[in-house]
């Protein structure tokens, strides 16, 4: 141990929090006073949310996310896509041809080919019934996981069961994760597995209309939900169900035109991207270029991310 420095223990945590918010308290004091209380407290031209802002900001400095492993982020790169589907192969192309004089063995009645047609799927019959509105401006990632174990049957959309999930981004938080702290993709994929929800993976990927595939075959395949990050990843979506112009895990250059949303942000409405639509509602393919754009966050760089679509797809049923 180096002279003047000391391990940190269970009883000297509470004493450093208290000094940190100690010190947090002074600073909201001066900042008050040269904003003005009353301004603040009344909001006035947008003082208040200001005031959050600023006090977000500091509480980061003085208490910053803990810098320690989480789930990656895999970058997914598509293979090659067959217009039309894959080729079936002959059963000669499989065995080769017979040589001739050998009686050959009678060919087996093909499989019929798939019948190229529009699909429509959904996993959630009722989506007002599993809707959960965030219940603060930053809550929309604890009110997608809320949702997310909703549909699992390992939830609810109580208000308490949202804070007791706020409550717990302690334990899965990390500065990779999320340089301003609490929730990112990955702590949303623990989140889910804490409570049984597990087989979610981070994925990225370079086009939006593969993340759009991916995350439908992944959704058809298991049955469970999707979470999207829109908004530069700056937001959290539910993706329940999709349309496509052919099935995608028959056709690998399937078109999804776009999906069916459980939005926590609804019923707001937000100064950049206007009203919110009400849970189930289907995003076309115009609002998923409008909405669901590659992740670019202000407060630094993400290896894997940044320029990427980004989802958290399930990969077991």
């Amino acid at each position: 141990m180096h002279a003047g420095r000391f391990a940190p223990t269970m009883s000297s945590e509470p004493m450093m929090r208290r000094i940190s918010r100690w010190r947090l308290g002074v600073v909201v004091v001066a900042v008050c006073a040269s904003m003005g209380f009353s301004a603040v407290w009344t909001n006035a031209l947008g003082a208040g949310d200001r005031f959050d802002r600023l006090l977000a900001r500091i509480e980061l400095v003085l208490d910053p996310p803990p810098d320690r492993p989480t789930l990656p982020t895999v970058v997914v790169t598509p293979a090659p896509r067959v217009v039309g589907g894959t080729p079936r192969p002959t059963i000669e192309s499989v065995i080769g041809a017979v040589p001739p004089g050998t009686r050959a063995t009678p060919e087996p009645t093909p499989t019929p080919a798939p019948v190229r047609a529009p699909v429509d799927v959904s996993v959630v019959s009722e989506p007002a019934a599993v809707f959960a509105s965030q219940l603060t401006n930053e809550w929309c990632a604890v009110a997608a996981t809320q949702m997310v174990l909703t549909i699992h049957g390992l939830g609810n959309t109580s208000e308490a069961f949202q804070r007791e999930l706020a409550g717990r981004i302690g334990e899965w938080e990390s500065w990779d994760d999320s340089h301003d702290g609490g929730w990112g993709p990955a702590a949303i994929a623990e989140a889910l597995a804490a409570y049984g929800a597990t087989g979610y993976e981070i994925r990225a990927y370079a086009s939006r209309d593969d993340a759009l595939r991916d995350s439908a075959i992944a959704l058809s395949r298991t049955g469970r939900p999707v979470v999207l990050l829109p908004w530069w990843g700056a937001h959290t979506w539910v993706m329940t169900g999709y349309r496509a112009d052919a099935d995608p895990l028959l056709f690998p250059d399937a078109r999804v035109s776009g999906l069916y949303i459980l939005d926590p942000w609804y019923p707001r409405v937000s100064n950049i991207w206007g009203p919110s639509d009400p849970p189930g509602n289907f995003e076309d393919a115009a609002e998923m270029e409008r909405n669901f754009i590659p992740w670019s966050r202000p407060e630094g760089a993400y290896p894997g991310r940044d320029g990427m679509f980004i989802v958290v797809v399930p990969m077991t049923p």
